[in-house]
């Protein structure tokens, strides 16, 4: 039984950054002020000639593909009076790509919910034992600080090598190599885009675990004075 209980504690530690960081990818990825962010810090509209509201358009069908059951991106914008289609064939097809490692992060994100979920209420509902998943939390936050110090450290003086690194990891062709000078989805997320993106997620998932732990750790320190 203890060596149940042992797997059970580690599997849900393991989860614990799985399920943060998820949550993070997901928010990152559904965030139209992420986009409007970037579009005025990297003067997009500029680079792309598309006027700001054409530029929103494009984030708003980006976000709704991206949750849709629709298997290639269509976007029609305006630009100098005249309509075109934003993105040409390799764009599409690699955005498919990308749509596909987010429901990955979907999947993972419920995946790891589901099992916190299950053992949250093993301990509160069924065993009675506050403090022992209280302990969990604070072992499943600390894990996550610790990967996402290294991953901010990473992002902060090596970002270029990591970036490429996920795409080589990610994607079994070379459909991500984009012409900035013609390929508008590398004109409207440009490498700044995903630096900030990237330190976005970075800051939520820490975020999320400094708040968790503390939680966890007040509830270790109150039943502790209770039983003392």
């Amino acid at each position: 039984m203890k060596t149940v209980d042992a797997l059970m504690r580690w599997l849900f530690i393991l989860c614990f950054p799985v399920l943060l960081l998820s949550a993070s990818i997901g928010w990152a990825a559904n965030s139209l002020w992420l986009y409007e962010h970037g579009f005025s810090k990297y003067d997009v509209s500029q680079t792309t000639g598309l006027a700001e509201a054409e530029l929103e358009k494009a984030a708003r069908s980006l976000i709704s593909y991206f949750n849709s059951d629709e298997d290639y991106i269509s976007v029609t914008v305006i630009k100098d009076g005249q309509p075109f289609e934003l993105f040409n064939q390799r764009e599409i097809v690699h955005l498919k790509d990308v749509k596909g490692l987010i429901w990955l992060d979907y999947r993972l994100f419920l995946w790891t919910l589901a099992y916190t979920l299950a053992y949250a209420g093993l301990f509160l509902f069924w065993r009675k034992d506050r403090r022992g998943l209280a302990r969990s939390m604070v072992g499943g936050s600390g894990l996550t600080l610790a990967l996402m110090a290294a991953l901010g450290l990473g992002t902060l003086f090596g970002f270029d090598q990591l970036f490429l690194q996920f795409h080589l990891i990610s994607f079994a062709n070379e459909l991500w190599l984009l012409d900035p000078a013609k390929d508008y989805l590398i004109m409207l997320v440009p490498g700044g885009f995903w630096y900030d993106a990237t330190l976005f997620v970075v800051l939520a998932t820490t975020g999320l675990a400094v708040v968790l732990s503390g939680v966890s750790g007040g509830c270790l320190w109150a039943t502790k004075r209770r039983i003392s």
